[in-house]
């Protein structure tokens, strides 16, 4: 057995028909992982930057930028809807690709998992912490400045994001179905908000906000009249800065905000009834997030011109001020609040699950599968508690977010690639929920993936060079030697 051999299908099909004591215990129905999803999708992506997007990319055509994610999310989707039906284990893309691409591509993709959950849980916290400073001045309180950033934006620490962080592990600690409750209810205050927001906001639509809906990029501008090549042109400071780059660039930026049904898929190992649950909540909380993220953003970029946005951690409510609605302003934050809290607990339960299959697969070290007496792998939660908090206390959040994003299209690449091969590999097992379309649906997945990571900024790629770089170090020194599957 070398680094490319494969988990079979049947030994992971008996995996998760595993229960009892040493096994994740069965929590979710399937409105149950569609509130999974849904609390993992509309956070940060869509409170926070939308308005960077915006502000920095694409103007008010971010509401397009949606549409291209969603498109690209929707072919993915549906890819992972059919694994996650025919595989219900945790661990989401990495045991797709162990089944279907090896060991050694599982390990890439576990490891680039790890990154974008645990750093979409540092994003959403530091954005977490800038609302919560917000409730307190309602209370004529208010947090320096310099605990509210990290030393790179001019600050010390960012203590909020910290202590939101390392509260959720102790939640998720204490038991899935505890968290799961606590999730359920954060998801009907944040879906609440939201329409809130668009119905009462829609009203104060100020059309010159949105004129021109795709603000003019000068490198375009340059490319038309032959005054730049078209090759100049992608290497240029101009690329992203607005026009149709720009949409595409802000597409990559937001891309961050679906991730949710990704999460889903973690928790497979936990669906009550996974064969009809995992592709009803990974296909259910993509459409409607979808329908309310190009609403949001078309009001948002309505209310306020977008180059306000321009820095702006909290622009919906800067944006909700223009209703004159003062009275609402309150509300909006706690529920606002309550948003990211949910995406935190849904990236946080994810990464866990993810390192949990990396280990029971001997990748790591067994500590990390290790169960407590409610089921939860809590060593995971522990470790990753300090390592989210580091991030969240030091690290920008725009930084943050392209790194997620490049990290998430990754991910969805390989498992669309994945349905390409087990179809040819394995075309007569049994799929419970059957992608549409193969092989155009896969390809078109690719093709949407591979063009929004082309498009991000060159540091993102550096960056996660870097990360798999050091995930290739620790494969070869111990995972290697330590695979139950080489064993």
């Amino acid at each position: 057995m070398g680094v490319f051999s494969k988990k079979s299908i049947t030994s992971l099909i008996a995996e998760a028909n595993e229960q009892g004591e040493g096994t994740l215990k069965k929590t979710f129905g399937s409105w149950g992982l569609v509130a999974l999803g849904v609390g993992a999708i509309i956070g940060a992506g869509l409170f926070s930057l939308t308005g960077i997007a915006a502000a920095e990319n694409a103007g008010p055509a971010v509401a397009l930028s949606f549409v291209i994610a969603a498109l690209g999310c929707a072919f993915a989707g549906l890819c992972y809807a059919e694994f996650a039906s025919m595989l219900p284990v945790a661990g989401s893309a990495y045991t797709y690709s162990y089944a279907t691409l090896g060991e050694f591509i599982a390990w890439i993709i576990g490891w680039d998992l790890v990154l974008e959950y645990a750093l979409a849980s540092a994003t959403v916290a530091v954005s977490w912490s800038q609302y919560f400073n917000e409730l307190l001045k309602v209370f004529h309180l208010e947090i320096p400045v310099e605990f509210l950033k990290g030393p790179f934006e001019g600050g010390v620490i960012n203590i909020p994001a910290i202590v939101i962080v390392c509260l959720l592990s102790l939640l998720l600690i204490r038991g899935t179905q505890e968290s799961a409750k606590v999730n359920n209810l954060l998801v009907i205050l944040k879906v609440t908000v939201v329409i809130i927001f668009i119905a009462l906001g829609w009203q104060f639509i100020n059309p010159a906000n949105h004129d021109p809906f795709i603000p003019v990029n000068a490198g375009e501008e340059m490319v038309k009249s032959g005054q730049m090549s078209l090759t100049n042109f992608f290497s240029s400071e101009h690329f992203g800065q607005y026009g149709w780059s720009g949409v595409l660039r802000a597409a990559g930026v937001v891309f961050f905000a679906f991730i949710g049904f990704d999460a889903v898929s973690t928790a497979a190992q936990e669906a009550k009834n996974p064969k009809k649950g995992m592709p009803f909540g990974i296909i259910g909380s993509l459409i409607i997030c979808t329908v309310l993220y190009v609403l949001f953003a078309y009001v948002l970029t309505g209310l306020e011109n977008y180059l306000v946005f321009k820095g702006d951690a909290k622009p919906v409510a800067t944006a909700f001020a223009k209703t004159g609605y003062h009275f609402l302003n309150t509300a909006l934050i706690v529920t606002i609040i309550a948003g990211y809290t949910s995406v935190i607990l849904v990236m946080l339960l994810g990464q866990s699950r993810v390192f949990y299959s990396m280990s029971k697969d001997g990748l790591l070290p067994k500590m990390f599968s290790d169960l407590s007496k409610r089921q939860t792998p809590w060593k995971t939660n522990v470790v990753f508690m300090v390592f989210v908090s580091i991030f969240a206390g030091f690290v920008p959040v725009s930084d943050l977010g392209h790194m997620v994003s490049i990290g998430t299209l990754f991910a969805f690449t390989l498992v669309c690639i994945g349905i390409l091969v087990l179809r040819k590999t394995q075309p007569n097992i049994e799929r419970p929920f059957k992608t549409p379309l193969v092989p155009l649906v896969p390809v078109l997945g690719i093709i949407v993936c591979l063009i929004m990571m082309v498009s991000l900024p060159v540091e993102s790629w550096e960056r996660l060079a870097i990360w798999l770089a050091l995930g290739l170090v620790i494969y070869f020194a111990y995972s290697k030697k330590h695979s139950k599957l080489n064993n």
